[in-house]
């Protein structure tokens, strides 16, 4: 098991991950990064509400893309998911259910 240091919106996040996924942890970190920022100045929120924020924007993100309507021309033959999108799927849902875990925990 390898020991990352994450930085989200300013703050370090020690995570635990499977050698060799370090690398793939790192673009989802970024994505969550830019979420994080995008959800307002981290300064004024606590670490569980900023990260049930980034959460909310992440699903929202999600949401659409899962709905989305394929256009007609491209709806003849699908394109087959890519597995490192379904892996980051599986892992901003994880993430969503954490940070509603603990923004519970806070109410």
């Amino acid at each position: 098991m390898a020991q990352m240091k994450l930085e989200i919106a300013g703050r370090s996040f020690m995570v635990t991950c499977q050698d060799g996924e370090e690398e793939h942890l790192t673009r989802l970190a970024a994505m969550v990064d830019r979420k994080a920022r995008e959800a307002g100045d981290p300064a004024g929120l606590t670490e569980s509400r900023m990260l049930l924020f980034t959460s909310l924007l992440l699903a929202d993100e999600l949401h659409a893309a899962r709905n989305k309507k394929p256009e007609p021309e491209t709806a003849k033959e699908p394109a087959k998911p890519d597995p490192k999108d379904e892996q980051a799927i599986i892992a901003l849902e994880k993430l969503a259910d954490r940070a509603e875990q603990l923004a519970s925990s806070l109410e």
